[in-house]
C-alpha cells in the first residue's frame, strides 16, 4: 500500500533510470534547438557525414538506403540553402566533386563541427 501511495504522490514519475539514454536525449535536443521537427533521416544523414567527413552523397544514399531524391532533400536541409530557397541548417557543405562533376561531396561546415563538439561533450560527461 505504501508503494501505491508513493506513485500517487508523484504522478509524473520523472526519476532518472538510465543516464546513458539521458545523454542521448540531450544530443537529440541539440538538434531540436535547430529545428523542432527535424526528421530522423536528416539526423542520420548528418551523423553519417560527421563520421565519414568529405564523403560522396551517393555513399550516404547507398549506406542509409535512401533514394536519390531523399538524399538530395536531406542534404539540402543540412546545407546552407534548403528547398524553395528557405534557409537550411548550415551544418554541412555540398560541393561538386572536381574528379567527377556528376557527384557531390559532403563535409561538415564550421557550424556542423561545433555541433559535433557539443555532442561529444554530452556523450563523454
Amino acid at each position: 500500500m505504501v508503494v501505491q501511495d508513493t506513485l500517487l504522490m508523484n504522478p509524473l514519475r520523472d526519476s532518472l533510470t538510465d543516464p546513458q539514454m539521458e545523454k542521448l536525449l540531450k544530443v537529440m535536443e541539440l538538434f531540436r534547438i535547430l529545428d523542432r521537427e527535424i526528421p530522423a533521416q536528416v539526423l542520420s544523414t548528418f551523423l553519417y557525414v560527421a563520421s565519414h567527413d568529405n564523403c560522396h552523397k551517393q555513399a550516404v544514399e547507398q549506406e542509409l538506403e535512401f533514394s536519390s531524391a531523399s538524399g538530395s532533400r536531406n542534404t539540402d536541409w543540412l546545407s546552407k540553402l534548403h528547398r524553395l530557397n528557405k534557409p537550411g541548417l548550415d551544418l554541412i557543405i555540398k560541393e561538386v566533386d572536381p574528379s567527377n562533376r556528376r557527384r557531390q561531396t559532403l563535409k561538415l561546415s564550421p557550424k556542423g563541427r561545433a555541433l559535433i563538439k557539443q555532442i561529444k561533450q554530452f556523450l563523454h560527461e
